[in-house]
């Protein structure tokens, strides 16, 4: 069965969930749904950008968007499955479409996947917002509780498109052991142990910048907070000293999704 195309605009995707493990299919679930709530949010760059989730169990390989679909197209089967060196290791059937990955994507989500194992998912954006602060000198400021969750935010210097692996390493020391880096003059990326943990870091970024814009565009002197009161909430955010993020919002996420539209467990 290859993918065809209804009058009704939905891509139909032959099903892949006999060729998975249910931990792979878990996986993919979770992953489709994290696209369909970024684009819900007001996240997606169309067809650009992706979100990538390591295979459970399969060492090396992790799933990520055909380069042509929609984020609010995005299910399960049509995921496609690739290793840290670029090579597609499974697909659906596509069609003529004969869908593959983007070059970028690989490029950045490799580099994550290969230098962090402990992380599950990571997601990319170019949000009218995160593009914004990226290109502000400043950078992301702590002026509101959300935004002093990223306190420590790492920041990566624009290099062009990213296309060439060279540009890998300063990628990775650039994000070091942190959970989000603002790409200048480029978007945010955000990662995390769990889907549900890094779509809640992306979403309160967004959160963040959102907010520094709609307060600057007034005008008016921004009101500062003490350091020591910085530092103080900023600690009280750590993976170390709360519970994981997304262990309570991702089952709820989940129900919306089902009440919007459950084919992205298709």
């Amino acid at each position: 069965m290859t993918a065809t195309s209804h009058p009704t605009g939905v891509l139909a995707i032959p099903s892949m969930r006999a060729q998975c493990s249910d931990a792979e299919w878990q996986a993919r679930v979770d992953l489709a749904a994290c696209y369909r709530l970024v684009a819900h949010y007001g996240m997606a760059d169309m067809m650009a950008n992706h979100i990538s989730s390591r295979v459970p169990d399969q060492d090396g390989a992790f799933l990520i968007n055909a380069y042509g679909m929609m984020y609010e197209e995005i299910t399960a089967s049509s995921l496609v499955k690739v290793d840290h060196d670029g090579t597609i290791l499974a697909k659906p059937d596509f069609g003529a479409l004969n869908y593959g990955i983007n070059k970028a994507g690989y490029v950045i989500h490799s580099a994550v996947h290969h230098a962090r194992p402990e992380v599950a998912c990571v997601i990319h954006t170019h949000s009218w917002a995160s593009m914004a602060v990226s290109a502000l000198e400043c950078g992301l400021l702590p002026i509101t509780q959300t935004a002093m969750r990223f306190l420590k935010i790492g920041y990566h210097d624009y290099q062009g498109v990213v296309l060439d692996t060279a540009e890998q390493a300063s990628l990775i020391a650039d994000l070091g052991q942190g959970e989000a880096l603002i790409l200048r003059n480029h978007g945010a990326l955000t990662v995390g142990r769990t889907v549900g943990e890094v779509f809640n870091w992306m979403h309160r970024l967004e959160l963040s910048c959102r907010a520094q814009l709609a307060a600057q565009a007034t005008g008016s002197p921004l009101a500062k907070v003490p350091q020591p009161v910085l530092e103080e909430t900023w600690n009280n955010y750590q993976p170390g000293t709360r519970r994981p993020y997304g262990v309570m919002e991702w089952p709820a996420l989940l129900r919306m999704l089902d009440r919007l539209d459950p084919s992205y467990r298709d």
